[in-house]
């Protein structure tokens, strides 16, 4: 039975033993690709699946939770995120092949060594991960793509634990799967996915992948302190070309600008804060919309409280 908790208590003392390891007041700028943020008041990180149940089963009720793999596609607010954070790591990652030459891929693995599992074995179907920044976790909620091909084109079944510790498997179409969107409940956190494959010529798939890397190189910003897309793409629209006729290709706010590159990256220059990198993202959607009419869409997941408000002053 899960307990309340005791605010006169450090959040920490309050939760149930684990064979993983708990991080107090743990610096999340540092695991984001903005590299920005506030810290998370716990840090999890499970040593395996039995053990993050167990967490979820025996903490307190009103502890908030939340999963968050590499944050390739995630800003977190300067004042942190409340609660626990669940950071998954390498037992989460495991890819293998099964008996079908499909893969079962953890929550935890990198799309892009995915990608690079399935050429090894000489399957197809999965090129386009090589594309995805994140993990299949990640993935798996936003129904991420690129060049070509979305999670919905590939996953067959998924299993997920929800915040008591319940554990729920799921087929394709019970997950809603939509442009950057699953219907998928938001309290679960995702463990693993089967993902369809077929065999098929390696050096085929090698070049395909060698294609995808080549045409990120050319068009996107790479090795500097980004987000991946910022906006989704309206329909009808492409939002780095709605962005580009509003005026807003290299607009800057403090040490965020938007990219010369690709105007629908967001990139941090060295000095900026979630604040700057935020508040930058709202103006190109208000110039945007003045110019074009369009409303553009967050892609980037943001999360966590305001610098100006402390963390613990958060309710909720």
């Amino acid at each position: 039975m899960m307990r309340a908790v005791d605010n006169a208590q450090p959040l920490v003392d309050k939760l149930p033993p684990v064979r993983g390891r708990y991080r107090e007041n743990a610096s999340l700028s540092a695991m984001t690709w903005f590299r920005v943020g506030g810290p998370a008041e716990v840090l999890f990180k499970p040593a395996d699946r039995d053990d993050l149940v167990r967490f979820l089963q025996e903490k307190p009720a009103d502890v908030p939770v939340m999963a968050m793999g590499v944050a390739s596609n995630l800003l977190v607010r300067d004042g942190g995120v409340r609660g626990v954070v669940v950071r998954l790591g390498r037992e989460f990652a495991r890819v293998e092949e099964d008996s079908n030459h499909n893969l079962r891929a953890g929550a935890g693995a990198l799309c892009i060594n995915v990608s690079l599992t399935a050429v090894e074995a000489g399957l197809t179907g999965l090129e386009f991960m090589r594309g995805v920044p994140g993990t299949i976790g990640g993935g798996l909620r936003m129904n991420a793509g690129a060049y070509g091909g979305e999670f919905k084109d590939v996953v067959i079944d998924v299993t997920a634990t929800d915040l008591e510790g319940t554990i729920h498997t799921a087929v394709a179409a019970e997950l809603g799967f939509t442009y950057r969107h699953s219907t998928a409940p938001a309290d679960w956190i995702f463990l693993e996915a089967t993902l369809r494959a077929t065999t098929g010529n390696m050096h085929e798939i090698s070049a395909r992948m060698a294609e995808i890397n080549q045409l990120r190189e050319e068009s996107q910003p790479l090795r500097v302190r980004t987000g991946g897309s910022t906006f989704k793409n309206p329909a009808g629209h492409k939002a780095w070309k709605l962005i580009d006729a509003a005026g807003c290709r290299g607009l800057e706010r403090g040490g965020a600008k938007v990219s010369e590159k690709h105007c629908n990256f967001l990139v941090n220059q060295g000095s900026a804060t979630a604040e700057d990198i935020e508040a930058l993202g709202e103006e190109i959607r208000r110039r945007v919309f003045d110019q074009s009419g369009v409303q553009l869409e967050w892609e980037v997941d943001r999360i966590g409280v305001a610098l100006s408000v402390p963390l613990e002053e958060v309710k909720g």
